[in-house]
């Protein structure tokens, strides 16, 4: 008799504290190795510092770090926030966003996203129900 192996999702949710990328680093870490993908790790908590790293700098809210698996070899990290305003960079895929000048100490994280990622995307939530309302930042890794 087959069995199929049970689909698999995280979703962790995150207060407005600055350890939480940290502890989001390490979920995610142990995550892939329970689930053997331990190869996606370097990429999949880059990807999710960065994004996380935005969700904590730019908004004041809660935030929350989902992993799911899209198809075998692929994950899908994705940052959910109470903002729906949409960083640049993500607003329009085919334009990249500005580069900071040489000196700044930030601005780069959604060129690292852009360039280590297989994908990406926002959708901008709308406030119905039990939505909180906000944005989801995703990108894709193999």
């Amino acid at each position: 008799m087959a069995t199929v192996s049970p689909s698999w999702a995280y979703t962790l949710q995150l207060p407005h504290d600055p350890h939480a990328p940290g502890v989001a680093r390490a979920t995610l870490r142990t995550v892939l190795a329970a689930h053997g993908l331990t190869e996606l790790a370097p990429t999949a908590e880059l990807l999710a510092s960065e994004l996380l790293t935005n969700a904590h700098r730019h908004t004041r809210g809660p935030y929350a770090l989902r992993v799911l698996p899209t198809e075998p070899g692929r994950l899908r990290v994705a940052v959910w926030d109470t903002d729906p305003t949409v960083p640049p960079g993500f607003a329009d895929s085919s334009l990249p966003p500005a580069l900071p000048p040489d000196d700044a100490e930030g601005g780069r994280g959604l060129h690292l996203v852009r360039s280590c990622a297989d994908s990406w995307g926002v959708s901008v939530l709308r406030e119905l129900g039990a939505s909180k309302g906000g944005k989801l930042l995703w990108a894709d890794c193999r």
